[in-house]
């Protein structure tokens, strides 16, 4: 009878994790079948089932954007942002988590606070700060505001204090000073939380719109986003198209995922966040 009961139960946990795994995936299958569908067949109403199914969308979307030169904004965008949130939240969370200074405690209280601070506050001043030093419209301007990360501080402080400090005392011992001791010691071991900052980083840099939209004034340094954002038309608009740009834009944050996932849930177990 217990067997059964056991079987019930996991025939039912399956269940409900194959469903919300449908729930989940259904937005991007739609996605995926909209871009192949041509104008003809959307104008019938939707429909998961796809007639004649055709790339046209995607040739479209190449003639009507320099999709190459967007793309490749985007990853250097995204790609050094991330690796500069990288350095300077875990300098900065090394810092907190083993060195001992006055006012610590309010320093990195004040950090936190400005997780609250919406980014539509500080747009204004940032674009005011980058007017003044003439850098609207550079890839600096771009990158600038993700260079360093309250959040990133704090998701690899949370890991670094899980490391112990006996470890520390040991180097110190043998003679090591604080910078060998953060890159020989202490980062290979938070690889979790630097995996699961760099994905964050690089997802919020990649579908960032606001900002780039803010600071951005030619084309040459269009991000992917903006360049969505530029095939919906003021009456009518070819959601085959922008569907074929949706899927273009989700290809480089899902093959990220899927090679970093690992990495991802350990560091969410390390670091306590839920």
């Amino acid at each position: 009878m217990s067997d059964l009961r056991r079987l019930r139960s996991r025939t039912g946990l399956y269940l409900l994790i194959g469903i919300s795994a449908a729930v989940m995936l259904f937005p991007f299958l739609w996605t995926v079948i909209t871009s192949i569908t041509t104008d003809g067949n959307l104008s019938n109403g939707p429909s998961l089932w796809v007639k004649d199914p055709t790339l046209e969308s995607y040739r479209t979307l190449f003639k009507a954007l320099p999709m190459l030169r967007i793309i490749l904004n985007s990853l250097v965008v995204a790609v050094l942002s991330t690796v500069l949130q990288l350095i300077t939240g875990s300098m900065a969370a090394y810092g907190f988590a083993r060195l001992e200074f006055r006012g610590k405690g309010a320093v990195f209280a004040l950090y936190l606070a400005t997780l609250m601070v919406p980014l539509q506050v500080l747009v204004v001043p940032l674009f005011i700060e980058m007017k003044t030093f003439s850098l609207q419209d550079t890839y600096f301007a771009l990158i600038a505001p993700s260079i360093a990360s309250a959040f990133g501080i704090f998701l690899v402080k949370q890991a670094i204090d899980a490391v112990p400090r006996e470890l520390d005392e040991a180097a110190t011992i043998d003679g090591s000073g604080h910078l060998r001791i953060f890159a020989t010691i202490v980062l290979p071991l938070v690889k979790p939380a630097l995996a699961t900052l760099a994905i964050f980083a690089f997802m919020g840099s990649w579908n960032s719109f606001l900002w780039p939209l803010v600071v951005t004034r030619s084309a040459s340094h269009m991000t992917l986003p903006l360049g969505l954002s530029t095939l919906q038309g003021q009456y009518t608009t070819q959601w085959n198209v922008v569907m074929a740009g949706s899927v273009v834009s989700i290809i480089p944050i899902a093959v990220i995922y899927v090679i970093a996932q690992r990495h991802i849930i350990t560091g969410m177990a390390h670091t306590g966040i839920k």
